[in-house]
């Protein structure tokens, strides 16, 4: 059985709910999926994983949040070469910046960012999304 981890962080709730939802659809797909709060987990435990989620809403001028997630990113950008990322979030406004520059960054770490893309949801995910994010889940597996 695959075991994918699914990291996040959330101010609202809303990429948690996302978070939620793809490793729903990880354990429909049959893998073990381990949905963790980035203050709850160390980088360090992604460093053997060939596949995970990262996830996390637009803050301020459309960046990561800075006291957990971007640490923990930076950290993952370290050890990313060769990886399946997928990255998730949502936003309350603006165009998705913030994604597309946290996309760029993974790549050029070597990363390889599930469908080329993050996720990215405005305001809380209704049925659609939580549809979208439960298919990335099985991507992953």
């Amino acid at each position: 059985m695959s075991r994918i981890n699914v990291v996040y962080w959330s101010q609202t709730g809303n990429t948690e709910e996302m978070a939620e939802a793809i490793g729903k659809g990880i354990t429909q797909a049959g893998g073990e999926a381990v949905v963790s709060e980035v203050s709850a987990i160390s980088p360090d435990a992604l460093k053997d994983e060939k596949v995970f989620a990262l996830g996390c809403p637009a803050m301020g001028a459309e960046v990561l949040e800075e006291a957990e997630m971007e640490p923990f990113v930076e950290a993952v950008e370290s050890f990313a070469a060769g990886k399946k990322i997928a990255l998730f979030g949502s936003y309350g406004w603006g165009d998705g910046e913030w994604m597309r520059d946290w996309v760029d960054r993974m790549q050029n770490a070597g990363a390889e960012i599930v469908n080329g893309e993050g996720l990215i949801c405005q305001e809380a995910p209704d049925d659609e999304v939580l549809a979208v994010c439960e298919e990335l889940g099985k991507q992953l597996v």
